[in-house]
């Protein structure tokens, strides 16, 4: 009985509950079917809360059709007028975290602010050199122009010409062997050098081979020394030879005056030469051509290698070991100064390489002459025989320094014709 009351109470309730749902839905609708609905009030933008869109629902959110988005058109900043011209700080308004204004003109040579006084570091606050265009070079940063110079012009074409002329002499050695005849034993002898003029001359080619060598192989070295020694010891001989480089090169320069003041007298022009210099000497021929105490062709030597390239190679290298007061050592100087000194010492490098042949198995008797400083009537008049007349004449001396105990035999040997 008690579970008949529970259900026909809950059968009431559920039909009380479903006939109010009913009658609130007849009321809403009148007559007619037409909708009583009032819309909703319209809010004027000047109502709207601060940051909120008008016709958005809750939250701002806003609805809109998807295919009548279109799509939101930027404006590069690269479009703007002077952009290529913006310093860094209006780039960075435009283009946040865009630097390429400082590294342009860093590239450009721009100098920076540097803290190092510009007496010790002219260039501190320069990171990269100006674009210059050297013969042969493209127009790029001055360094990397510089290094084309070196590695496509310099290197390649300067080890071709060193290594044409030891071939061309190597080549003339076999064909026509050494010129001339010993200097004889004979009683009579002519000095030729005084010790004054030999210690002169010793001390300059002790030098000049001592930068010669180093030279080559700090410019040459890795294409010919370096895969038979390996790169260790390699490194430690081209650190050696810079060091020697460097010292023997104030020491060249000092015989260098020294070797000018006491030669140029004797390489002045003089009667014959330019028939020497035209004919070659005769050493083609085999009838050598008279000449005076030195022929024609160790005049060109004097004047070109020893005058010429010489204070060329002495001037650009105390430049590069910054021993030149008062001079503003920049990198664009040092590198005209290596260009200056590589082409110079090359050409000088060949010049010599012929007056060293001559000098030693080129022609008998002329190392022997440096060496003891006399020679014999023979040898005097068959290389230079315009000088033997002076000396039989009278007009040069036989013997010019102070006789003393000669390494080939008593001083009375040495006496004038």
């Amino acid at each position: 009985m008690r579970r008949f009351l529970e259900l026909l109470a809950a059968a009431s309730l559920s039909a009380a509950l479903a006939g109010g749902a009913l009658a609130q839905s007849v009321n809403s609708v009148p007559a007619g079917g037409a909708s009583t609905t009032t819309p909703p009030a319209k809010v004027a933008p000047e109502d709207l809360p601060p940051g909120a869109t008008p016709g958005a629902g809750p939250g701002g959110i806003q609805g809109q059709n998807i295919f009548e988005v279109k799509p939101e058109v930027k404006r590069d900043a690269s479009s703007e007028p002077g952009y290529l011209d913006q310093t860094n700080g209006q780039r960075n308004r435009v283009q946040p975290g865009n630097n390429a204004p400082m590294w342009r003109g860093v590239q450009r040579g721009m100098e920076g602010y540097s803290s190092l006084p510009k007496s010790e570091a002219p260039e501190a606050g320069v990171l990269i050199q100006a674009p210059v265009a050297y013969p042969g070079t493209r127009y790029v940063t001055a360094g990397e122009a510089w290094r084309e110079v070196r590695n496509r012009w310099l290197i390649p074409y300067g080890g071709a010409l060193l290594v044409i002329a030891l071939l061309a002499l190597a080549i003339f050695y076999f064909v026509k062997g050494p010129l001339g005849h010993e200097i004889g034993d004979g009683p009579r002898r002519i000095e030729r050098f005084t010790p004054f003029e030999r210690a002169a001359h010793w001390a300059n080619a002790i030098a000049f081979v001592c930068l010669g060598i180093s030279g080559i192989v700090m410019a040459f070295g890795k294409f010919f020394l370096l895969p038979v020694i390996g790169q260790t010891l390699f490194g430690y001989l081209t650190y050696l030879l810079k060091n020697l480089h460097n010292f023997a090169g104030p020491l060249f320069a000092v015989s260098l005056v020294i070797i000018f003041l006491t030669f140029v007298r004797d390489n002045l022009p003089q009667k014959g030469d330019l028939r020497w210099l035209l004919h070659f000497g005769g050493m083609l021929s085999g009838k050598e051509l008279p000449s005076h105490r030195f022929n024609a062709g160790e005049k060109v030597v004097f004047w070109g290698g020893v005058l010429l390239l010489g204070a060329i190679v002495v001037a650009s290298g105390l430049v590069m070991d910054k021993l030149i007061p008062g001079l503003v050592y920049e990198r664009r100087t040092m590198q005209l100064a290596h260009m200056v000194h590589n082409v110079s010492t090359v050409l000088m490098l060949v010049m010599f390489f012929g007056h060293i042949y001559i000098g030693t198995i080129g022609m008998r008797g002329a190392y022997t002459a440096m060496r003891r400083g006399t020679v014999d009537d023979a040898w005097a008049r068959e290389h230079h025989a315009y000088w033997y007349e002076d000396i039989q004449a009278g007009r040069v001396p036989a013997q010019r320094s102070k006789p003393l105990i000669a390494a080939d035999g008593p001083a009375d040997n040495v006496r004038p014709a």
